[in-house]
């Protein structure tokens, strides 16, 4: 485990503790459940990618994301309705919005007012470490959550993956190598993504998606995650057999986000 990411859990521990004294769960977990309106405002998030591929489309995650830790702040004049609204003009399945404050420059509120602007299923992209952290999620007006194998134990991960599903909201699960993959493939949910980013070295090979394809059966959707720059890029992994992408950092540093997704995707 990198030391950013090692760093990134040891807030988010923090995090979760000051959040469960302001309000604790058995009172987050009531509120949740019980309203209504919340229950019903779901959307399809492995349904609306699955859908887009169907018709011969990729299905594309599209990332809502102000700062990163390796890069700095990717787009100063950040705004996430309008992000958003460009998004699902372009043909984006989902969106992905980064809800962790610190190392991203996220907010949940970046994620409230990404979904009001669209009809795009959301998830929530945030270090989850905590069951806390799920309520918040579906709270929040998350479609899905991300659960990263690198940063949680088997035990814990599928009992978060079970609170989100009792929620109504999809889970896509976050692996770099072989053994995490392994991991991951023990758990109900359908997605499986893939980053192509090693967490020691920051650095970037599309060849991880590659190398962990023979081993993903094929009820399983597979999410090829960062270093998707050029053109180029989408052709290898749709020839490969893999249409469902997240991408952030190509869409953030272009002027126009929605024209971005339309360059590389139509």
């Amino acid at each position: 485990m990198s030391d950013i990411l090692n760093k990134i859990l040891a807030v988010k521990a923090d995090e979760v503790a000051a959040a469960r004294k302001h309000r604790d769960l058995a009172s987050l977990r009531r509120d949740v459940e019980s309203d209504a309106a919340l229950r019903a405002d779901i959307r399809g998030f492995e349904a609306s990618l699955r859908k887009n591929i169907a018709a011969g489309r990729a299905g594309v995650i599209a990332e809502v994301k102000k700062a990163s830790p390796s890069k700095g702040v990717l787009r100063p004049d950040f705004r996430p309705a309008d992000i958003a609204e460009s998004y699902a003009a372009a043909g984006a399945s989902c969106l992905s919005v980064l809800t962790d404050v610190q190392f991203f420059q996220g907010h949940a509120d970046y994620l409230r007012q990404a979904r009001a602007a669209c009809e795009l299923p959301v998830i929530r992209k945030d270090f989850i470490v905590d069951m806390y952290q799920v309520y918040e999620a579906r709270a929040m007006g998350a479609d899905a959550i991300l659960l990263i194998v690198s940063a949680l134990d088997h035990g814990l991960m599928a009992e978060l993956e079970a609170c989100a599903q009792e929620l109504g909201m999809d889970v896509l699960v976050e692996v770099h190598d072989g053994d995490e993959l392994t991991a991951a493939l023990r758990l109900k949910s359908r997605l499986v993504g893939i980053n192509n980013r090693n967490l020691r070295t920051f650095a970037t090979s599309l060849d991880t998606t590659i190398g962990l394809l023979p081993r993903i059966p094929a009820e399983r959707l597979v999410v090829t995650e960062s270093g998707i720059a050029v053109r180029e890029d989408v052709e290898r992994m749709r020839a490969a057999n893999v249409h469902a992408f997240l991408v952030g950092e190509a869409f953030m540093r272009a002027s126009s986000p929605g024209d971005e997704l339309r360059r590389l995707f139509d």
